[in-house]
């Protein structure tokens, strides 16, 4: 299925050695560097475990299991410590799971507005991003998010991550024309306007140095917006290829583009889809560790 096809992709995929060597932001450096990976411990859960988002109050560690499962579920979890790294697996989040359907990459605002990608209706709506309300392990109003989709067959969002005030919606524009790799995915920003979102008109130029020819994907953003995080796979270049890499990039003001993309170097082997903690000294994604996907953790001053 298209919408699992970003993996196939990744799965032959390598990093180009000329995106790793990447300028200075455009904002003067005051964001912390990310180092010491660890493993995050899910007492009771043993699959993969990926597209990780802790809620913002701290409370839930929301997670996939395998993008190219027959069933891809959305799972939560509990801390047991303060810690960060260790996690009660409490199983399905309820009213958002449908049987032979992929339902992953959660994020949800402060208001607990819960946002995922589902290829559910994709035949008949040509869009994936939907909404609900979280609450108490469950979502409900469950809906797609108007004003996303370019309502075009072949063209898909596959990502997405809610602004942590929920003002801002970056997804992936994913472009498929046959095949198992998309042609082209790029981030893109929306604004909400009452009761949907809208494109900004000049998200292409805010996106300019992030948006390459390569693949561009699985966003995340701080609570300023002055600081994202995504994952890039390059399309170009011999084999064999290396895994997908992610980055940060910075800004000194939300009316202006993002900096040059910096590679995360604390980072290594096939790892993707950032994530910020709440106090956003924590940068959470998956990596995969002897055929599994796994979740880890970086930490910051």
């Amino acid at each position: 299925m298209i919408w699992m096809l970003l993996l196939c992709a990744a799965c032959a995929a390598r990093a180009d050695d000329s995106a790793a060597i990447a300028d200075a932001p455009d904002a003067k450096p005051r964001f912390g560097v990310f180092t010491n990976p660890q493993p995050v411990t899910i007492e009771g859960y043993s699959q993969d475990a990926m597209e990780p988002f802790v809620s913002p109050d701290g409370n839930y560690l929301f997670f996939n299991n395998s993008n190219s499962a027959p069933t891809t579920n959305l799972y939560y979890a509990t801390p047991t410590d303060e810690t960060g790294l260790n996690f009660q697996f409490q199983g399905e989040i309820g009213g958002v799971n449908v049987p032979g359907a992929l339902t992953a990459v959660p994020s949800m605002d402060i208001n607990n507005v819960f946002y995922f990608i589902s290829n559910r209706s994709y035949a008949q709506t040509f869009s994936t991003i939907y909404s609900g309300t979280f609450s108490n392990g469950s979502l409900s109003n469950v809906a797609l998010v108007p004003g996303i989709s370019k309502d075009k067959i072949g063209d898909v969002n596959f990502d997405q991550c809610i602004s942590p005030d929920g003002g801002t919606l970056y997804f992936v524009d994913g472009v498929f024309n046959g095949g198992s790799v998309p042609q082209k995915a790029s981030i893109a920003i929306a604004k909400r306007q009452g009761d949907q979102f809208v494109r900004l008109k000049d998200s292409a130029e805010i996106m300019r140095k992030i948006n390459t020819h390569d693949l561009n994907y699985a966003p995340d953003v701080s609570k300023s917006g002055l600081e994202f995080f995504f994952t890039r796979i390059p399309i170009q270049g011999s084999q064999p290829k290396p895994p997908p890499v992610i980055y940060t990039a910075t800004r000194s003001k939300v009316t202006k583009p993002f900096g040059p993309p910096r590679k995360i170097e604390a980072i290594t082997g096939f790892a993707e889809a950032p994530a910020l903690s709440p106090d956003e000294k924590s940068l959470y994604f998956h990596l995969q560790v002897n055929g599994t996907f796994v979740i880890y953790r970086l930490t910051r001053p």
